[in-house]
């Protein structure tokens, strides 16, 4: 449960302090699915810029500055890897071939072990399970569409991955994680969080958003590229790997339990803000939903983008 968000101002009609405040309201409406971490990524005077702390993300401030048009977010919900330190929090700054990108996640990958193993990876003192993606990246030497899906392909668990690289192309690589894409065709704004939810509750806190927003949407397999300009660029990946059914035993016969009872701990906590009770939560789980499938179904099928 951590949260992916972010904005591309790609006529440049924001100022900076709508920016701020844009970005700053994205991230605190972020915080239902993580407050371990809060992190940015974006490029000012052609040069990448990352921005983490273990905070939540209503302790963090930021300062925007005026020519940062594109800016990629992450709040987190520790799964793996200690938050405290901050070189397990995303995003992730590295270079592929002569291509500097900074990384997001969002999901759980349970390959990333054998994913290193196989690709003789170097072990790193990142412990989160998302770094693996950000080593995959860095082996094929190359960072564009091809590369990402090559990517993605291997991993085995769930995600939605956003990659934000120097020439100041955003990427969204969508799995079985949602997320929830806007577009301001006047404004020249896309505007993004992992869920509908989100991304209505961030927007109704700002005024200065005038027009009627389109919905940009994007399935499982699909990776989408955005460029500085705001042109976007549309290929696919096999998705097939994400299967749960095909691929994997319920969640609670492969993941450890005291993991498992964390997790539905916190699934009942954020239910609980939507009207979800915990006995309905323990009703959904009795009849075979996995915990990701009920938190999918609270942020997805309950509320729709106002």
């Amino acid at each position: 449960m951590c949260c992916l968000f972010g904005i591309l101002d790609y006529k440049g009609k924001l100022s900076v302090r709508q920016k701020n405040r844009l970005v700053t309201e994205l991230a605190v409406s972020a915080e239902d699915r993580g407050t371990d971490a809060t992190g940015i990524a974006y490029i000012s005077r052609n040069r990448f810029h990352v921005y983490k702390r273990p905070l939540p993300a209503h302790n963090m401030r930021f300062f925007l500055p005026g020519d940062a048009n594109i800016v990629m977010g992450h709040t987190r919900m520790t799964t793996q890897g200690n938050a405290k330190f901050n070189y397990n929090n995303h995003p992730f700054e590295a270079t592929a071939g002569n291509t500097h990108f900074a990384l997001a996640h969002n999901g759980v990958i349970f390959n990333d072990t054998s994913l290193r193993r196989s690709h003789g990876l170097p072990e790193t003192k990142i412990e989160t399970d998302s770094y693996i993606c950000v080593q995959l990246l860095k082996a094929a030497g190359e960072l564009n569409a091809k590369a990402l899906g090559s990517m993605a392909e291997e991993l085995l668990g769930s995600f939605t991955i956003t990659v934000l690289d120097e020439n100041g192309s955003l990427y969204f690589v969508r799995g079985d994680n949602p997320m929830a894409l806007i577009h301001y065709p006047g404004l020249g704004l896309y505007v993004y969080a992992s869920t509908e939810q989100i991304l209505a509750r961030a927007l109704k806190r700002i005024s200065f958003l005038a027009e009627t927003p389109v919905k940009v949407p994007m399935n499982s397999g699909d990776i989408l590229k955005l460029t500085s300009a705001g042109k976007p660029t549309w290929s696919r990946f096999d998705d097939s790997s994400l299967s749960y059914d095909l691929y994997y035993p319920p969640l609670r016969r492969r993941s450890s339990p005291l993991y498992e009872a964390e997790y539905i701990e916190e699934l009942k906590a954020v239910a609980g803000a939507y009207g979800y009770s915990p006995q309905m939560i323990d009703q959904l789980l009795m009849e075979g939903f996995m915990p990701e499938e009920i938190e999918e179904y609270i942020y997805e099928d309950s509320f729709a983008l106002v």
